[in-house]
């Protein structure tokens, strides 16, 4: 089964990659642009496999895109590559827009042109997966009942039009030409390897330098947080289970509100780092409150029932296991990270 993963390098689609290359059936090729949020040291052990090969190419440029999947003759596309970050996406909107919508619409007609060309046997096997947000579909008010499938698509943000923008892109070269996609919808993720821009990377990083945990606002704002490895899991349960033409949400029912979240945080550094930077007692006394960011959501929720129900998944990290986790691995590696060169222009998010 030879499999593509495109923005395999960034977080998400190195959990992935490193899920699936353990795998001897699947022979993988990583398409990755490298760019400030991608990181080769997420891949550092996967790419030691015979089953992995990387290459750098940028999704914007069609000729390369169209030139590595002919070449590699897949029969699965993962596209996880994305511009993400809703800040940067404020202040910089026109990468979101390049690699988003054209990069999607590049890999789209590449796997149109390929799948054309195939033989009948290899055509039934052929699946594109198209990994996306909740963000797509707005925000909800406290007592508004979780995302569904159905949900109507209200994005926001820049981030979150540019994603809306890309899943109808998916939905119609599988209505107009017939290519066999799926979709998912798939809630704040968290986990190892993340990048510092993100809220709990950037608030663990920041308890260990001794430095203020800047929350939006008044922190009421909800999200529902999902391990990233579950979601590697889910999406790999999609591909080969999935309904072609169907969308499923990945969420882990995990609802707080980002002023918990950075307590828990607190707490549990609380516990792990004894000796605490600065002479403060706690990291709770860290927290200020900063000015809200413009159009910022309210609340997300997800109902993963569908794909519970069809695909038998469920996440396997309870919040605080994967939390728990997940500050092990920025505490144990806190000295191999670059945050320096991440820290212009982070804002929690």
């Amino acid at each position: 089964m030879k499999v593509i993963v495109t923005g395999g390098a960034g977080f998400i689609g190195s959990a992935l990659v490193r899920k699936l290359v353990t795998n001897s059936d699947y022979e993988i090729l990583v398409i990755d642009s490298l760019t400030y949020a991608s990181q080769l040291l997420s891949l550092e052990h996967a790419l030691e496999e015979t089953n992995l090969t990387f290459s750098k190419v940028d999704i914007t440029n069609f000729d390369q895109v169209n030139e590595e999947i002919s070449n590699f003759s897949p029969d699965f596309i993962f596209n996880l590559a994305a511009e993400t970050h809703v800040d940067r996406s404020i202040d910089f909107p026109e990468p979101f827009i390049k690699t988003n919508i054209i990069g999607t619409f590049n890999l789209l007609q590449a796997s149109l042109i390929y799948w054309s060309g195939i033989s009948e046997e290899k055509k039934k096997d052929f699946r594109f997966l198209h990994v996306s947000t909740d963000e797509v579909f707005g925000d909800l008010d406290l007592e508004s009942t979780p995302f569904t499938e159905e949900s109507k698509y209200e994005p926001s943000s820049p981030y979150s039009a540019s994603k809306a923008s890309s899943d109808h892109l998916v939905r119609a070269w599988h209505r107009t030409y017939n290519l066999p996609v799926l979709l998912t919808n798939c809630s704040n993720n968290y986990g190892p390897f993340q990048l510092y821009e993100k809220l709990i990377p950037l608030i663990i990083l920041k308890c260990l330098r001794g430095e203020k945990l800047p929350i939006y606002g008044s922190g009421s704002q909800i999200r529902d947080w999902l391990y990233v490895e579950d979601h590697a899991e889910a999406l790999i349960r999609v591909i080969t289970k999935g309904k072609i033409g169907e969308s499923y949400n990945i969420g882990a029912n995990c609802e707080k509100t980002n002023l918990d979240l950075v307590k828990e945080i607190c707490k549990i550094m609380d516990e792990v780092i004894l000796e605490k930077p600065k002479n403060i007692k706690s990291f709770l006394e860290l927290i200020i409150h900063v000015d809200d960011r413009p159009g910022h959501d309210k609340r997300y929720a997800i109902d993963s029932s569908k794909i519970q129900d069809e695909l038998g998944w469920y996440p396997s990290e309870t919040f605080d296991s994967g939390l728990r986790k997940t500050i092990s691995w920025f505490v144990e590696n806190s000295d191999n990270i670059d945050y320096e060169a991440n820290r212009i222009g982070l804002r929690s998010s």
